[in-house]
């Protein structure tokens, strides 16, 4: 795990090494290990590295990377974990030399680009990473990333330089990088807490999209006329997933429990291969208990696994994890934290996530990822269960909520929503202590949203928005097209339950997940590997027919069938709680000063980029205890603390 960045000009001035080694120390806690860079001044190219020694130790594994025809520069961040198998295959039709110079994957991709070319080396590598390579005699740079975008990579031109990076604070330390916030892109922020792919919050940045080569050749106009290549594919979710649908897995449902074992338990073997300590994080859920009890039927000692555990018991899952962790053998290490323990990492959050980001669960991540680099430098985690095998409760009970509902004339519906938004947040609350539900105020503006809804399109897009009318809150902002502003039902898939499940690995999973998983891992110089998401495992879940995946209104019904065979129904069974925080009430007391000098009406109004009247009502109805607007506010406060650094 690394950080990369590079960039080329053909009016950059020598020498270029100064200014790489400066912009690669920006990213130096993604790489503590090693650093270098390569540098043609001649032709204006450039390529640094930060390492993080998981392979190969040695000197061998030192980036930038020259191939052994001295062809080919490679600057690459993450791992290709089937590398051993494809040294054996190149070996075998020997297309490489046996004397390899270490054991590092980037000298295998190297050997494969150069015996193969680097699309279809790609193809045959299984892992996670973002790359750059410069070609040095077709003189040609190539940009790729996985195929499910664990791995993050940034691009674009800046005056008449074009740049890369893994993290954006890298490129501010180019002299040409402009710091020009692209209002449209905060619009989709303040919708989704997120900046969605292929945007940035700097204008004229992008990122690069998951499963694609971007290729710029300095013989053609890109370079002259500062215009971007289209990303070119080399794999395609929605190609893989249509296809499944199409061919779906013909053995019986026993059968279908033995192949997923076989290909999860693959995916997990190869993931445990490193040359440094690894655990992994366990909240006790059914997709981390998953990769832990394939851990530890693969390990000959205890597995370390993480939790983090929270005193608040509404939102505390620690002891769910060490009930698993006890029954697995593991060596189970966590720590419970304090309100303000955990308050005090808000603050820092903008120099993890260098644009703004606001899923609030990114303080449990980084409270996680902090303790588990305390003892390990690998960690795998659980993450992509939910979007794969149909978890959230959007697929299951959003559904059938709206389904029922409809039955009612829009009109009835749209009245009683609104009627039933008049009813204050505390006597929820009530309701919900009565009916044993738990955090009701914020799950019945859901339920309303999804009565009003006029079809099942409308319903996902409302729950998965946080400010419905962005454009109405960002001055000069509107909201560009993107993947989530994509008609769902335009895609070739049978149920609308497999469609939300594609838009949410495309989205949900590619830009807030992914994302918030990388920056809190990476920002303690911890690597972290996600199993669910090496795409044999993602091809073979999208043959599986819905009945598999959602049965009797829960989801991941195959994975819990296989789950427990290696740990008691009892110990999974439980409502799904995630990695939630009480941000709600902290904003209406311990936070409340913070919240209000970054929310203050002036400071909006000064800063120009948010109005501020919706803002303040929203405020002023969250601390009064009226209506629970947590979620609208934490995506403002994220921007505004992003913006003032």
């Amino acid at each position: 795990m690394c950080g990369i960045v590079g960039f080329f000009s053909q009016t950059s001035s020598p020498p270029l090494e100064p200014v790489l080694l400066k912009m690669a120390d920006a990213i130096k806690h993604r790489g503590p290990d090693d650093y270098g860079v390569w540098a043609e001044d001649s032709s204006g190219i450039g390529l640094a590295h930060r390492r993080l020694s998981i392979l190969d130790l040695s000197s061998a594994g030192h980036q930038p990377m020259i191939s052994s025809s001295g062809r080919y520069v490679i600057v690459f961040n993450g791992e290709i974990y089937n590398h051993q198998d494809l040294r054996i295959e190149l070996e075998d039709h020997q297309l490489a030399m046996a004397d390899w110079k270490g054991r590092s994957d980037t000298e295998t991709l190297l050997a494969c680009i150069e015996a193969w070319g680097f699309e279809i080396a790609l193809k045959k590598s299984v892992g996670m990473f973002a790359a750059a390579l410069w070609d040095r005699k077709e003189r040609c740079l190539t940009l790729a990333r996985d195929r499910l975008g664990e791995k993050p990579l940034y691009y674009g031109w800046q005056g008449n330089v074009f740049l890369f990076t893994s993290e954006l604070k890298a490129l501010k330390q180019h002299p040409d990088f402009k710091s020009e916030i692209d209002r449209d892109a905060l619009a989709l922020q303040m919708r989704y807490n997120n900046v969605p792919t292929p945007y940035s919050i700097y204008r004229g940045i992008k990122k690069l999209t998951p499963g694609t080569l971007l290729k710029l050749s300095t013989t053609i106009e890109y370079f002259s006329s500062n215009d971007l290549p289209e990303p070119i594919p080399y794999w395609s979710l929605a190609e893989k997933a249509t296809f499944g649908q199409e061919t779906p897995f013909a053995g019986d449902e026993i059968e279908a429990v033995q192949a997923l074992d076989h290909v999860l338990r693959n995916s997990v073997r190869q993931q445990m291969v490193a040359d440094v300590p690894l655990g992994a994080f366990l909240s006790g859920g059914v997709d981390s208990s998953m990769v832990v009890a394939l851990m530890q039927a693969q390990s000959h000692r205890p597995v370390k696994t993480f939790t983090i555990g929270f005193n608040e018991k509404s939102y505390n899952e620690a002891i769910h994890a060490k009930e698993v962790a006890q029954h697995l053998g593991t060596e189970h290490i966590e720590l419970y934290v304090s309100p303000s323990e955990t308050m005090d990492i808000i603050p820092r959050l903008h120099t993890l996530y260098d644009e703004p980001f606001a899923d609030s669960s990114q303080i449990a991540t980084f409270l996680v990822s902090q303790l588990t680099r305390q003892y390990v430098t690998v960690s795998l985690s659980g993450d992509g269960g939910d979007e794969i095998f149909g978890g959230y409760n959007r697929y299951t009970t959003a559904i059938n909520m709206y389904k029922k509902s409809s039955n009612l004339p829009l009109f009835t519906r749209t009245r009683i929503s609104q009627l039933m938004r008049t009813v204050p947040d505390s006597t929820w609350n009530f309701w919900g202590q009565l009916f044993n539900v738990a955090h009701a105020s914020e799950k019945m503006p859901k339920v309303l949203e999804i009565l009003s809804a006029r079809n099942l399109e409308e319903v996902y897009q409302r729950l998965v928005s946080h400010w419905k009318n962005s454009t109405g809150i960002v001055i000069g902002g509107t909201v560009p097209p993107s993947m989530l502003t994509d008609k769902v039902v335009d895609l070739d898939l049978p149920d609308f339950e497999h469609r939300m499940m594609y838009m949410d690995s495309v989205n949900y999973l590619q830009d807030d997940i992914l994302v918030k998983v990388d920056r809190a891992a990476m920002g303690v110089s911890l690597e972290t590997r996600i199993p669910f998401l090496d795409h044999r495992v993602v091809e073979f879940a999208w043959k599986l027919p819905l009945r598999m995946r959602i049965r009797n209104g829960q989801g991941k019904w195959i994975l819990k069938q296989m789950l427990y065979e290696y740990v008691p129904k009892k110990l999974i069974e439980r409502p799904k709680a995630g990695f939630a925080l009480p941000i709600a009430s902290w904003l209406r007391d311990p936070l409340r000063d913070w919240a209000e000098d970054l929310l203050s009406e002036s400071r909006l109004k000064n800063e120009g980029y948010l109005h501020s009247d919706p803002i303040r009502k929203k405020w002023s109805e969250h601390i009064s205890g009226k209506r629970n607007w947590h979620k609208d506010l934490w995506n403002v406060l994220m921007f505004q603390s992003w913006h003032q650094g």
